[in-house]
């Protein structure tokens, strides 16, 4: 590895770098981490840079290998505790599932740069390299993005590419930071961040996993032996650290509920199911799953749909064009704001919905309501859909 790069394997290194980014106003932060053998991410790799100029340790970046033999992150922790550094990152859902997971820890505070660029005007999801292109005017080298993090020792190749990922994002969250302060959209941020530092969100209970499953079926008996099935599955792949997919797919799992095997002569039969499944602990959770299905007298019930009422649909192609018109002058992608099902919920009456609180009241959610309630109608002028008064 170059020996520009600064790769941390002791505890003690991490402290000294960890004590210095407490002087910084922020620290940028992403990780490297491998999930295809696993159920929880194995993390392979930290990346951390201080700002480039104005602080001690300024322009300070560094690879941190986790993997290294006696290296203890307690002293990370400690950085992710102080409240006076903000800690930086892009798209960091995953990076926090794992910190949550193995330390029970969230950064605070947190600056998400793929959030905020929503909230900015850059649209939805926007990328890392979309940004480093757009603010940091770069070229990021994606040579290196399909790679076995886990394997040692990285190569400069490797190391580069990792500490691309802090190294541009510093300027990106000072470019972006500036304009929520500009346009007064800070509390649209905090809004969103505080879903990313909730642990519900990354909670998976075995008894709510079968929610997640695509089914066309709704027989509430077959709902039962999926919810069984699906309970066994994530219960068994949580316990022994291995992906979902190992114990048996989604595909494989509504054929069991379809077919209800009682026998491991019957998963024999399967179409779908792997090898491994049809036989051992597996094959006697799969039975005992749908046995439990079919004898529980709790059935679930498929959500119920709203009868039809005059209108809803049309009102639904309204609020539709209500909402592109509210994001083109907000500036954020319409779906930031509203989903097509929440446009159709708002039309069916319901008001328990993300779009109707908080910021996205205030730029869709309150005239979504009037126009909905016949208070308000819309018209085109000039070009553009305007917000009138219903006659």
């Amino acid at each position: 590895m170059s020996q520009d790069i600064t790769t941390i394997t002791r505890t003690e290194e991490l402290a000294l770098f960890c004590e210095a980014a407490k002087s910084a106003p922020y620290v940028t932060v992403d990780t490297e981490f491998l999930r295809e053998r696993t159920y929880w991410s194995k993390l392979c790799l930290i990346q951390l840079a201080l700002p480039p100029a104005g602080q001690p340790g300024a322009g300070q970046a560094v690879l941190v290998d986790p993997m290294a033999e006696g290296l203890s992150l307690e002293p990370l922790y400690d950085l992710f505790r102080h409240k006076d550094t903000v800690k930086v990152f892009h798209a960091a859902r995953q990076d926090l599932e794992i910190f949550h997971h193995d330390a029970g820890i969230f950064p605070e505070p947190l600056f998400d740069t793929q959030v905020a660029a929503m909230v900015c005007g850059f649209g939805e999801q926007v990328g890392y390299e979309t940004l480093v292109r757009k603010i940091a005017r770069a070229n990021l080298d994606k040579s290196s993005r399909f790679t076995d993090w886990s394997r040692r020792p990285l190569s400069d190749a490797q190391a580069a590419y990792a500490l691309a990922d802090v190294t541009h994002l510093r300027q990106i969250y000072e470019f972006l930071s500036a304009e929520l302060v500009k346009t007064g959209r800070e509390s649209w941020l905090a809004e969103e961040l505080a879903v990313l530092t909730d642990p519900e969100t990354y909670i998976t209970r075995p008894e709510e996993a079968w929610m997640k499953v695509r089914t066309r079926t709704n027989s509430p008996r077959f709902l039962a032996i999926l919810r069984e099935l699906a309970r066994f599955r994530e219960a068994y792949a949580q316990e022994r650290d291995i992906p979902r997919s190992r114990v048996f797919k989604d595909d494989a799992m509504i054929e069991l509920a379809s077919t209800k095997p009682l026998t491991e002569a019957d998963l024999g039969r399967s179409r779908l199911l792997l090898r491994e499944a049809r036989k051992g602990e597996i094959a006697n959770g799969i039975l005992a799953a749908v046995k439990a299905g079919i004898e529980t007298r709790d059935l679930p019930q498929p959500k119920s749909e709203e009868p039809g009422r005059p209108g809803n649909a049309a009102l639904s192609d309204l609020l539709r064009v209500l909402l592109k018109a509210k994001a083109d002058a907000a500036g954020v992608a319409p779906k930031l704001i509203a989903s097509a099902s929440d446009l159709d919920a708002i039309a069916t009456g319901e008001r328990d919905l993300p779009a109707l609180q908080g910021w996205r009241a205030e730029v869709f959610g309150r005239d979504a309501l009037r126009l909905a309630g016949g208070e308000i109608a819309l018209s085109a002028q000039g070009g553009a859909v305007k917000v009138v008064p219903a006659r």
